[in-house]
């Protein structure tokens, strides 16, 4: 759980945007950044944004949801939303838990997430429900 990142609080509520302000989130984050990840999977990889899992309710879009696009692929569970002018990756919709938001770390204001030093690496590659039985 982080409440601090380099010298920025984390906010209970934090704003986040994407690069060109299109889209702007409102996050609510009580606890502050809990589970900061990366994946290996074949989008997260070439993606290679440090995400943090919220509840559904915990995002909410203030501006731009109309400029927003959603990618989906193999198993189409997961939802990736990206800024339609920009183009960066604001959150998806998670293939582990569809229950649950992941949302793009660097995006919260003023945050820097390579000042972050424990992070979890999800192994995507290997994916349970990408397992045939």
């Amino acid at each position: 759980m982080l409440k601090k990142v380099g010298d920025t609080e984390i906010l209970s509520q934090h704003k986040a945007s994407c690069h060109c302000g299109a889209v702007e989130l409102l996050i609510n984050l009580p606890d502050g950044i809990v589970g900061a990840m990366r994946c290996n999977c074949s989008f997260c990889r070439r993606r290679g944004a440090i995400m943090a899992p919220t509840n559904l309710e915990n995002i909410k879009i203030l501006k731009g949801a109309e400029a927003l696009s959603k990618y989906q692929f193999k198993t189409n569970t997961a939802e990736h939303y990206f800024c339609k002018n920009c183009g960066i990756y604001t959150h998806h919709r998670r293939r582990a838990n569809p229950d649950e938001y992941a949302y793009n770390v660097a995006n919260l204001e003023g945050v820097n997430p390579l000042l972050i030093e424990e992070i979890i690496v999800l192994d995507g590659i290997n994916h349970p429900k990408d397992q045939v039985e």
